[in-house]
């Protein structure tokens, strides 16, 4: 029996989030989505601090790196210096396709990074290839 994946996106663009959403459904992938705006948030959730105590842990991160108030580098190395949430891969889903930003992403340890396509068809293929990818992952391990 698969279970149902819990995904944290962190991002602060209200398209992108609809885009995800609507490659997951599309890709007919059990979820369960959880949203944080900005880099602060999202430390919150993950630290069930701030009104967030009763937020289950999630499965995945997919985090944006340009985002307000905390970056996603921030974010990724606040995850993986933390015992508790070191385990969760975490996806780096952003619009830079920097190499400054993608070694930084994997000298803190990111599961992944994908640099959004423009195209839409290729964005929702990229959203459901990557998160089924870890669902594989996951449902293998447990």
């Amino acid at each position: 029996m698969l279970k149902t994946i819990h995904i944290l996106l962190v991002e602060d663009n209200e398209g992108d989030i609809l885009l995800t959403r609507v490659a997951l459904e599309n890709a007919a992938i059990d979820f369960k989505l959880s949203i944080a705006s900005d880099g602060k948030e999202a430390i919150d959730f993950l630290s069930k601090a701030n009104g967030f105590a009763d937020r289950e842990m999630p499965d995945l991160t997919l985090l944006d790196i340009n985002l307000p108030k905390k970056n996603g580098h921030e974010v990724l190395a606040f995850m993986k210096k933390n015992e508790s949430l070191n385990h969760i891969p975490v996806v780096m889903l952003t619009t830079s396709s920097s190499q400054n930003d993608i070694d930084m992403a994997y000298a803190n340890n990111a599961s992944g990074f994908i640099t959004k396509p423009s195209d839409l068809s290729d964005f929702l293929n990229a959203v459901a290839g990557t998160v089924q990818y870890w669902i594989d992952k996951i449902n293998h391990s447990a």
